[in-house]
């Protein structure tokens, strides 16, 4: 909302100073007739000029913001923006500010529908298109603009929620691939997905900055995801994801995959891999915008062991129509995005779900201390292998009268080690936290105690 000041100076420009601030003008006092002859000297003002500059004016009136709006449509009357809209007169980032204007005259998208036979959807993309094109002057030369002259409103729509480096990266790589709205959709999402994958492997090869290095990695991940499902879908993901990287070290990455030499990994790349616990934030709309995603069954941390032992322990699809199917009757389930951490997760995997991360061993001074986890572990990897892994275990309650024994804590297995725990409830491999608008950025290594 744009408030708008008052245009009437500030009061005190209009008051006058006080008399003993104004400059006396020079007089000459004569004796009148009856008086002496000799003529009295002349007076000259005593009191000295004032130095107190003046006031100066603090508040300028307000001055509107440009026009989005082309000169040769301003200053039009309803009638006639409604026929320019209906007509189509002029290109369409033109006359796409209109459908705002018109909303502030009371019409609503509906109405502008039947009016003008502009759909509520295009009309979105009408509005939100052309202010992404105006963003796009200041960075892109006319001839690379003209590319979105023609159907330009549904393309530059997909990019919006890019910021002004990554939308001009992307609005380039488009005119560059001669890409339409769906390709505009997929690098959009990639570019704004990849910062958040950094627990990814292979993350480090490709380049964020590069739209088609995004691409490749999103590309990347699904021949991940494929890799025991379908191997002719796992390979055309990769043939795509070499195709898209402009890198060399994404090029690499993708080529070795294709290869096949990363397939293989050593006992000592399995404890390393178990020793790093990523903890990622889910993201509003993650779960649906999955190729794959990983079905859990969930128990509260006040549920200690028993809930974890009750919990089913295989989870698995069947039928053409992928129909869930549990080994026993469970409540409460979770819906996970197909993240690395989790592809290796077989039978036992569960989630425990805690008020808050104390059960954690992170520093004290961290502010999301207070958010709600989840811990997801694996029951099929009980043993205390890795010095640097986490592991869930029951541990003794001090003080408590209420008859519990303990409570569900996770703890790293050298500390483990030192006290002759071999045998844990599960290792952690993942740590998720909520869906929040602001991201504040993953937990580092030098975070955990």
């Amino acid at each position: 909302m744009i408030i708008s000041l008052a245009t009437t100076p500030f009061p005190f420009h209009h008051l006058s100073l006080p008399r003993h601030h104004r400059r006396l003008s020079t007089t000459t006092i004569t004796a009148s007739s009856s008086s002496s002859s000799q003529t009295p000297p002349s007076y000259r003002p005593i009191i000295p000029i004032s130095t107190t500059p003046t006031p100066q004016n603090l508040y300028q009136p307000f001055r509107p913001p440009p026009s989005p709006l082309p000169p040769q449509f301003r200053g039009l009357d309803v009638a006639t923006r409604l026929e320019i809209l209906s007509n189509r007169m002029g290109l369409w980032y033109e006359y796409g500010p209109l459908v705002n204007t018109l909303f502030a005259e009371g019409f609503t998208p509906s109405t502008l529908e039947e009016i003008t036979g502009i759909s509520g959807v295009e009309q979105n993309q009408l509005v939100v298109g052309s202010q992404v094109h105006q963003s796009l002057k200041e960075t892109l030369d006319p001839e690379t603009l003209s590319y979105f002259d023609k159907g330009g409103a549904e393309i530059l729509y997909e990019i919006r929620l890019l910021n002004a480096v990554q939308r001009t990266a992307a609005a380039i790589y488009l005119v560059q691939n001669n890409l339409d709205a769906r390709g505009a959709r997929e690098v959009a999402r990639a570019m704004k997905d990849f910062p958040s994958r950094k627990i990814e492997p292979g993350w480090e090869s490709f380049d964020g900055s590069i739209p088609g290095d995004c691409l490749s990695f999103m590309y990347y991940r699904q021949s991940i995801e494929h890799k025991d499902l379908s191997p002719v879908k796992r390979k055309a993901a990769l043939e795509t994801a070499l195709e898209c990287a402009v890198s060399e070290s994404a090029k690499k990455r993708v080529l070795e995959e294709l290869e096949g030499k990363r397939d293989k990994t050593s006992g000592d790349d399995l404890v390393a891999i178990a020793a790093k616990v990523p903890v990622v934030r889910l993201h509003m709309g993650e779960v649906a915008e999955s190729t794959s995603v990983v079905v859990l069954p969930v128990c509260k941390a006040e549920e200690r062991e028993e809930g974890i032992l009750r919990a089913p322990l295989e989870c698995r699809t069947e039928g053409d129509f992928g129909i869930l199917v549990s080994d026993k009757g469970w409540n409460r389930w979770v819906v996970l995005p197909g993240w690395e951490p989790l592809a290796g997760v077989g039978r036992g995997g569960v989630v425990v779900e805690f008020k808050d991360a104390k059960a954690l061993p992170w520093r004290a001074k961290r502010e999301y201390k207070q958010e709600p986890i989840l811990v997801v572990a694996d029951r099929g990897r009980k043993e205390v292998m890795s010095n640097d892994g986490f592991y869930l275990i029951m541990k003794e309650k001090r003080g408590s009268d209420d008859g519990r024994s303990g409570e569900l804590k996770v703890e790293r297995g050298f500390v483990l080690k030192e006290t002759g725990v071999t045998v844990s409830l599960g290792t952690v491999v993942l740590v998720v936290r909520p869906p929040k608008y602001e991201d504040d950025g993953q937990l580092n290594e030098d975070d955990w105690d």
